[in-house]
This record gives structure tokens, sequence and C-alpha cells, in this order.
């Protein structure tokens, strides 16, 4: 378990790289495109630096020393235990590349997905080795975010599971393991429930992008930064989760009711939401703010490492 391939290295496969490097394996890299290999080699780089200015990585050229280049998938392939796929999130890429992967990798070799929404039923259940196989959903960038979704298929076998999740375990990542197969898995689920009810509410002239922004970012992720949400309400409650449901669930189920059928992001509000974030922030600073959000992250998980030493997890 020294050797791991990332294939496809766009946003999240370089960040993947970085992920894994830092966790002390020997990382492959493999793009269809070689200019998004030499790219992601470049950010890793970059971004390995970066992260031990906040002291996250304590040698970030050994880290860095870690990465090769592959030119070929049967390169990439030789020697890894682990594959981590990150190809677009196309149904009919995804089937051939894992047909590719199946028919090139050792019998060992677990093949895992970073699908955010489909899960390996769809596009591996027909493989001779799809009992290695299985999704391992990050949220971007993996480097910086590091709860990652384990989804087995109903193929998949536990051994390829256990062996994803001490992949995982030895990177730095947090794995959750999903019980069952389900479109969208867990995070992306929980994300698409408040980004309806923020879209209806922008929809509705409730209130305005920013201070939609402003609820979640001042409020609910104050506390989301460091408890999940059934944490959150069992200690809202002199009594716990049971007393928190009593005294509101029914008014919360109530407030979710007219949600049953949610409409969907029309084109005339997306463009009212991207006018509002535009007067925020042009277009042209999008790149910038993203660097200032991986900075931001580095420093919450510099401040989380030093609170739990402190106060405990």
């Amino acid at each position: 378990m020294r050797t791991v391939a990332v294939v496809g290295c766009g946003l999240i496969g370089r960040a993947w790289a970085v992920a894994f490097a830092r966790g002390g394996f020997e990382v492959r890299l493999w793009d269809p495109d070689g200019a998004a290999v030499t790219a992601a080699l470049a950010f890793a780089r970059e971004t390995l630096a970066e992260l031990a200015r906040f002291g996250l990585v304590e040698d970030p050229a050994e880290a860095a020393a870690r990465l090769r280049p592959a030119a070929t998938p049967e390169e990439v392939l030789a020697g890894a235990a682990y594959v981590q796929e990150s190809a677009p999130e196309r149904e009919e890429v995804k089937r051939e590349l894992f047909r590719r992967l199946d028919a090139l990798a050792a019998p060992e070799t677990v093949l895992a997905s970073s699908s955010s929404s489909l899960p390996a039923s769809v596009f591996a259940a027909d493989l001779p080795g799809r009992g290695r196989c299985l999704v391992a959903h990050p949220v971007n960038p993996p480097c910086l975010v590091p709860v990652v979704e384990l989804v087995p298929a109903p193929f998949t076998t536990p051994a390829a599971l256990a062996r994803a999740e001490e992949v995982m375990v030895r990177a730095g990542q947090v794995p959750v393991r999903l019980r069952r197969e389900i479109r969208g898995f867990v995070l992306n689920r929980l994300q698409a429930a408040l980004l309806g009810e923020a879209f209806a509410l922008v929809r509705e002239g409730v209130v305005s992008v920013e201070d939609l922004d402003r609820t979640v970012r001042d409020g609910l992720g104050l506390r989301w930064a460091f408890m999940g949400p059934f944490e959150t309400i069992d200690l809202n409650a002199p009594g716990g989760v049971r007393d928190y449901a009593t005294r509101y669930g029914a008014m919360l189920a109530e407030l979710q009711r007219p949600r049953a059928r949610p409409e969907p992001w029309e084109e005339p509000l997306v463009a009212e939401v991207e006018r509002q974030r535009r007067a925020r922030l042009p277009a042209a600073r999008l790149a910038e703010r993203a660097r200032w959000r991986d900075r931001r992250l580095m420093a919450l998980l510099a401040h989380r490492r030093e609170a739990d030493r402190r106060f405990g997890r």
C-alpha cells in the first residue's frame, strides 16, 4: 500500500495528488491530456509549499518528490495498490475508463472513483473485477477538506472497502462509510437541500444573496465547522436531541412542506444570483478568490488541529 495512482488530473485529481503525497504515498499521475499532468504537478508543488507555511506539511520538498508523471495507463498502474479516478462526471466516460483500468490493473488493486453522484453500479457492474470497485467521493479540494464518502456497490467486497478506508486514513482524510448506494451520496444531498432552500428564498424576495451567505457563514457554519447537525441539536436543548425534537420538530417539519416539490433553478433566478455575486466579486477575480478560500481553509485546518489538541475532538 505504498503507491497510489491518480487517473485524471483536473481540479479534483490534482488535489488528490497533494493529499496522497502529503500522506507519505508514492503518487503517479496520468491524464489523456499530458498538459494536465504538468499543470497538476506544478499545482501540487505550490500547494505543498503553502501547506508547509501553515504547519500542515513537515517537508514539502520531500512530499513533492513522491509525485511522478506517467505517460500511459500501463505506467500509472504499475505497482499501484490503489487508484483514484477523477475523470469527467459522465457515465460513458467512467464506464470506458473503468473497463480499461480493470483490464490493466493488478487483481488486488482497488479502483475508486471520485464520482459526485454516479454510484459504482452504474459504470462498473459488468466488469470481471467489479468487486474491487467503489466510489470515494471527496469535497473540493480534498487536500484541504478531509471528508471522503466511501460508497460500496452491492458487489464491492468488504476487503476492497477496508483497503480504501485504510488508504484514506493514512492520507489524513476522514472516511465516511455509506451503508448502501444512493445517487448524490450524503454530502451532495445535504448540500442540495440547503441550496434548494437558498435559491427559493432569493426567488421569493425574502433575502439577498449576500445576506443568505452571511446567515450560513456567520451562523450555521460556525458550529458546523466542528460539529455536525445532529450534535448541534443535541446541545441546543437542555435534555438533548429528544428534547429538541419535542420542542422544534413539528415546526421544522412544517417549514419543509412547501418544498416537497422543489422548483428547478430557472434561468432568470440563476441570472439574478449571478448578478448579485458579480456585483460583489467580478469574474476576473474568481481565481484570486479561490486562492483566498484555500488559504482560509489552511488556516482553519491549522486552528482545528491546535483546538483538537487543547480541547479534544
